[in-house]
């Protein structure tokens, strides 16, 4: 019998099952990668008070034993990809980034959640740093939306698949790490833009743009998630910036409508 690699996601439970941890190891589960999760944190979307976010974040040494099981139990040789979404405090900044520095991930996929909607702004800014300074430089590979890309690459503005290069290109060369910045639905024209940048080449990824500009959620956890997938498969990092936007694209098209005011990615598509 063949054994699956194994994938590590860090990320919170995000309730309706659109995003956050249940996107990813339902993504996992796709690709045939099994999936391990750190929990950091809870979020409930709160139908009584216009669907905002309700969020409790998990114990830093509850995460820390988390991850210290999960990778007591896989050792380096099966376990080589952690993806890594919202963490949500600066505390669970610090655990996840001491984690990550014990042990030598082959990929660390990282979707740079900058704004949490739970949090005041002064927790979010200083989440933000945290993120900045203490992941970031550990990441080989980073999906950032539009507005992280606007953040990380310090550009005021990002209207042009040109704009998103460049902000793409100053990622890199300022973290190391390959670059998938998604234009998504924030950029004109008809078709789904996103940038891939590595040390040797810059490439656009571009699929026609999909439905009449409703929201779905989960569509970036499950790229970033497709991704960590794609390369614990032994997928280069364009291949898997490839595969995955493919994923993605599928899910829109399949996705799920719900009570809420959002639709949600549908990896089983």
């Amino acid at each position: 019998m063949q054994t699956p690699p194994v994938a590590l996601t860090i990320a919170g439970s995000e309730a309706t099952g659109g995003a956050g941890a249940q996107a990813d190891l339902k993504t996992f589960q796709q690709h045939g990668v099994f999936g391990t999760i750190a929990l950091t944190c809870i979020v409930s979307f709160d139908p009584r008070a216009d669907w905002g976010h309700r969020f409790v974040p998990v114990d830093p040494q509850v995460i820390a034993d988390q991850l210290e099981v999960i990778t007591t139990t896989y050792g380096p040789e099966q376990l080589e990809v952690a993806k890594i979404g919202m963490l949500g405090t600066p505390a669970t900044i610090e655990t996840v980034a001491g984690a990550l520095r014990q042990r030598n991930f082959g990929h660390v996929v990282l979707d740079p959640v900058l704004i949490c909607k739970g949090q005041e702004p002064g927790a979010a800014l200083d989440t933000d740093r945290a993120l900045k300074a203490q992941v970031l430089p550990l990441a080989t590979f980073v999906t950032p939306n539009h507005f992280e890309s606007m953040s990380l690459s310090g550009m005021d503005t990002i209207e042009t698949v040109e704009q998103l290069t460049e902000a793409a290109q100053r990622i890199h060369e300022a973290s190391g790490a390959v670059v998938l910045a998604k234009g998504g639905v924030h950029l004109p024209g008809d078709d789904a833009v996103d940038v891939y940048v590595d040390s040797e080449r810059t490439e656009i990824l571009s699929a026609p743009k999909i439905g009449d500009g409703a929201q779905v959620a989960g569509a970036g956890c499950t790229l970033a998630a497709a991704v960590a997938a794609q390369l614990a498969l032994g997928a280069t990092p364009l291949e898997a910036a490839r595969s995955a936007k493919e994923f993605v694209t599928r899910g829109i098209q399949e996705r799920l409508a719900s009570n809420a005011p959002f639709d949600v990615v549908w990896q089983g598509a």
